[in-house]
């Protein structure tokens, strides 16, 4: 009897000795980061969270290819080739196609291009109105620009100046000034009559994205030119009549092996709104359907572009979207009121447009 109660006891405490490692176990292993415990080809992901509320929501990457993008009513981005990120500019807000101001665009690695009149433009009308320097023009050549204007101090004054155009380590682009002529007198020339320096050529408070130091003149594009902002690691600059040339990152390669592919922009990931739509893990792709040089998007008119293409959605739930050039959209009656009032009768047949389809 006294055996079996011996036996009995050393069996309890065993019992007892595992239930207590066995939860100590479990408390361990509920400790253990996610990445641990969950192999990632079988974890569950987390629910997706309402649109327009989260704050660590996920870049949306973008491709673009030969896209000629619309800031504003008179600036325009020549797109060669990009590859990078949408990023919200408030986190609580999802980046908008609406809202140019909702995003900007981060570059890993790209080659874009602005006109050289539409830049000298832009300057005139409104990047320098508060400056005394009017009447821009630009010009250039490889890394040497050239600007002609009017300083307006005490009497208008023709002005020439000729610098050579680098990038900076923060990503802003520099010119420093090797000339500067004034009514086709060397600027030393006047420096004691007319007490004329390269600050005075803008505004004395300073216009937001400009700079002046000494002999060099910085300017900071994200903060002078319309949304959406463009930003990235640039790694050179240079004049490519009739353009101003930027590279982002090692872009080279990137951009010869997409030479035959069609123009086109491509949006993954994350979230984005676009008119009364907004779209989750994002599978979105544009492509254009002109045989133009390049695919003219314009974010003020783009839902007119989409009106007179057309959409298919894909087996992962993505959408195709084929769009003319803003160009090409026929500006007539019909194509301004498109209406669902023949699916009432079913005698009446539905749209060419439609069936064609």
């Amino acid at each position: 009897m006294r055996a079996r109660t011996i036996v009995a006891i050393s069996a309890l405490v065993v019992l007892l000795a595992f239930v207590v490692w066995y939860f100590r176990s479990a408390r361990r292993t509920a400790e253990l980061p996610v990445a641990l415990t969950s192999s990632p080809a079988t974890a569950t992901p987390p629910a997706p969270q309402r649109a327009g509320t989260s704050s660590g929501s996920a870049p949306t990457a973008v491709y673009a290819h030969n896209l000629m993008l619309r800031k504003g009513p008179s600036f325009r981005v020549y797109v060669r080739w990009l590859r990078g990120q949408f990023i919200r500019t408030h986190r609580n807000v999802n980046p908008s196609f609406d809202d140019p101001e909702s995003f900007s665009i981060d570059v890993k690695t790209g080659v874009l291009r602005a006109n050289i009149g539409d830049l000298s433009n832009f300057l005139n009308a409104s990047g320098m109105a508060k400056s005394p320097l009017k009447d821009i023009t630009l010009s250039g050549d490889g890394n040497q620009i050239r600007l002609h204007g009017t300083l307006h101090k005490i009497v208008p004054l023709p002005i020439e100046m000729i610098g050579d155009i680098t990038v900076t380590p923060d990503n802003r682009i520099q010119i420093h000034v090797t000339k500067l002529s004034v009514l086709r007198v060397p600027f030393k020339g006047l420096l004691g009559g007319l007490h004329v320096s390269i600050a005075d050529l803008f505004h004395p408070q300073g216009i937001p994205g400009i700079q002046v130091s000494g002999n060099d003149v910085f300017f900071n594009t994200l903060a002078l030119l319309p949304p959406p902002h463009i930003r990235g690691q640039l790694t050179d600059v240079r004049i490519v009549n009739p353009d101003i040339e930027e590279i982002y990152g090692n872009a080279q390669s990137e951009v010869e092996s997409v030479e035959q592919w069609r123009n086109f922009i491509r949006l993954q990931g994350g979230t984005i709104d676009f008119g009364k739509l907004t779209m989750n893990q994002v599978d979105l792709t544009m492509i254009d359907i002109s045989n133009d040089a390049w695919f003219d998007l314009d974010l003020a008119h783009y839902q007119e572009q989409l009106v007179n293409g057309y959409t298919r959605m894909t087996p992962q739930a993505g959408l195709q979207i084929f769009m003319p050039g803003l160009d090409q959209i026929p500006h007539n009656k019909a194509n301004q009121n498109i209406s669902i009032e023949w699916f009432k009768d079913r005698t009446t047949p539905p749209p060419a447009d439609i069936t064609s389809k």
